[in-house]
């Protein structure tokens, strides 16, 4: 893909992998729910998928042999998740990063396949005015891998897909990123495909031209 840094006028950033190392929470949280039902705790294979999928693909990968998943979800909605935020960790740098975007001018946005966990978590980590746009897998039909969530972003500030970045560290970032046509930096993993290859934040910043 050919590149022209100057148009860009957007950053999108996937959150888990990404913004938070949030393989502790996740695992933790994952691990609580099987354990009530008496299943084992989450293998490497499994732990790999629920952490790129939405809460309803992982409790539908988890749990196949339920015809419904309400009880698990009454469960779910009796543990809060606020008990696992202290348990990730912020990227190094982001807080910087985002600041240095804002006085660049440029648009930041989440895009995110987490639900109605997501506004705690900024809370938490006091990002909850760091971003111009949050897009969870609940305000979109098609979650990632679909395209949906960055086409919802490129909607709201008539931008093309040339005039943004997205930032993510799995194949279901890849593949929406992709589809949309949009530039994707993959962050710390070196497996995927893409226009940029990172492993920090002050890397980011530097694509778009910020000197820190």
């Amino acid at each position: 893909m050919n590149l022209n840094m100057e148009s860009i006028k957007a950053v999108v950033f996937d959150c888990d992998g990404v913004m938070f190392d949030t393989s502790g929470a996740n695992e933790m949280y994952y691990n609580m729910v099987l354990s009530h039902f008496g299943k084992p705790e989450l293998t490497r294979e499994q732990f790999v998928k629920v952490h790129m999928f939405t809460v309803q693909e992982a409790l539908e990968y988890l749990f196949p042999e339920l015809e419904s998943l309400t009880p698990v979800y009454d469960f779910m909605g009796t543990m809060g998740y606020d008990q696992f935020i202290p348990h990730m960790a912020r990227e190094k740098g982001l807080k910087k990063l985002l600041a240095a975007l804002k006085e660049k001018g440029l648009i930041r946005a989440v895009a995110t396949n987490r639900t109605n966990t997501m506004q705690a978590v900024l809370n938490a980590h006091e990002l909850e005015d760091a971003f111009d746009m949050v897009v969870t897998a609940a305000d979109v039909e098609h979650p990632k891998p679909s395209p949906e969530q960055l086409h919802a972003i490129m909607k709201r500030y008539s931008l093309v897909p040339g005039q943004m970045l997205f930032v993510g560290d799995s194949s279901y970032d890849q593949m929406a990123a992709g589809t949309a046509g949009v530039p994707f930096i993959a962050f710390k993993n070196k497996a995927l495909e893409a226009d940029f290859h990172v492993t920090s934040m002050a890397r980011i910043g530097e694509i778009v031209g910020i000197k820190q």
